[in-house]
């Protein structure tokens, strides 16, 4: 946990607790964050740090405070009991009321940015609260709905929306069946700046780690596809690509293991996919950076960029590797002993960045082409290509189709 819990008085005198993620900017742009029927417990307080590291000044309001003050429950049956207990009490409307007093007072904050406009992102009870705010808050400039409980009866209030409206639904949810998906979906379909997403085969709550509906994969992409609407409505904006650009300075041109982990996060990781080298967790990584990739690398290694596309969280780098393999390599080639020649590679790299921070890097290429260079695999026989790879990838007009045993038969035949 790295909020603090703070004492929260609104312009009305309302008074209340609530988690405070301050961003790892030291200030940034106010989200208020909605919480489940399960209270603020250590879940809310997970995915509000998550925000703060992503640049965002996260506040979570204590929503129960006028029932059942400082409510922290788990997911056994006697607290999903008490929780659901509390959400047939819960005032919708007095909720609605605190999250607009509670952006109100965030931005009053020194942690915030009182310049950027707010937004609210909410989970289950806090979902259909986060939808609400969309609709009755004005000038709200992005509400993150994580599979809202009952939407489907305040359709008519989308009318309202002024800001973005981005919703989460999970394909399998017990609490929101095909039939009334299909009600929402329909009747947001003609708001503007609205996008719903439907997440296959998981259920609700997909995004709460360690729980039994976790989906690691969709929570990702859902986690994507929130923060790229937070950063197009109420930033912060930052230039991934030179921080990349600077991570890639460290690693091979001033080849500076500490100045390399520093361009990361706390506990960052490396997979290079063919041979599954890399680490996870700093120490496993800045041990691999140091002794077996920065300083391992041959001297005249290149990369010779292809193209470059740059995302909210994310950049994807499609480059040429150049090198001599006049020394081991036991990331790329481990086990080989150094051949003296000459090696192209078309590499993918998909960097992900957590705010200003590097995350994690996915490394892709194929490594039989690799072998094929090195002389260790014959290409005889085999659907696969050595050097011509590379080749291709910067001259596109040289043949395609050459492992093909199949294309010239086609030559003479017809085309749709």
């Amino acid at each position: 946990m790295s909020g603090k819990y703070i004492q929260v008085t609104t312009a009305t005198g309302n008074q209340y607790k609530a988690y405070l993620a301050t961003s790892v900017d030291g200030k940034g742009p106010g989200v208020v964050l909605c919480q489940e029927i399960f209270g603020v417990n250590q879940a809310m307080r997970d995915k509000a740090d998550l925000l703060a590291e992503e640049g965002y000044s996260v506040l979570v309001p204590d929503l129960y405070w006028r029932i059942a003050p400082e409510t922290e429950l788990g997911y056994g049956a006697e607290d999903f009991q008490r929780a659901f207990e509390l959400y047939q009490q819960f005032d919708e409307d007095l909720g609605v009321q605190d999250i607009e007093e509670s952006l109100a007072f965030l931005k009053s904050l020194d942690v915030c940015d009182d310049q950027a406009q707010q937004a609210v992102v909410g989970f289950c009870l806090g979902g259909k609260l986060a939808y609400l705010a969309a609709c009755r808050i004005p000038n709200l400039a992005c509400s993150v709905a994580y599979y809202g409980v009952g939407i489907e009866k305040s359709l008519a209030e989308s009318q309202n929306i002024q800001g973005k409206l981005l919703l989460h639904m999970a394909e399998l949810d017990q609490f929101c069946p095909e039939n009334i998906r299909q009600d929402i979906q329909q009747g947001l379909a003609q708001i503007k700046g609205t996008e719903v997403y439907v997440y296959p085969q998981v259920d609700h709550a997909f995004a709460r780690p360690r729980s039994e509906h976790f989906d690691k994969t969709a929570a990702q992409i859902a986690h994507e596809r929130t923060v790229a609407a937070l950063r197009k409505t109420i930033g912060p904006d930052y230039d991934l690509a030179a921080l990349w650009e600077e991570h890639i300075r460290h690693e091979f041109d001033t080849r500076d293991v500490p100045a390399t982990m520093a361009t990361m996060v706390a506990e960052p990781y490396v997979n290079h996919i063919p041979t599954m080298t890399g680490g996870v967790g700093y120490k496993q990584l800045s041990r691999f950076y140091q002794h077996h990739f920065v300083h391992q690398n041959p001297k005249d290694m290149s990369l010779i960029p292809i193209s470059r596309t740059v995302g909210a969280t994310q950049v994807v780098d499609e480059f040429i590797m150049s090198f001599t393999h006049d020394e081991e390599i036991d990331w790329l080639i481990p086990g080989i002993a150094p051949t003296g020649k000459k090696v192209q590679i078309p590499m993918l790299g998909v960097i992900k960045f957590r705010g200003p921070k590097l995350c994690h890097e996915h490394i892709y290429w194929d490594q039989a082409s690799v072998l094929v260079q090195l002389g260790v695999l014959n290409p005889q026989g085999l659907p696969v290509a050595g050097v011509e790879t590379a080749q291709k990838l910067i001259d596109e007009s040289l043949p395609s189709n050459t492992l093909m045993p199949s294309w010239s038969s086609s030559e003479k035949k017809s085309v749709a």
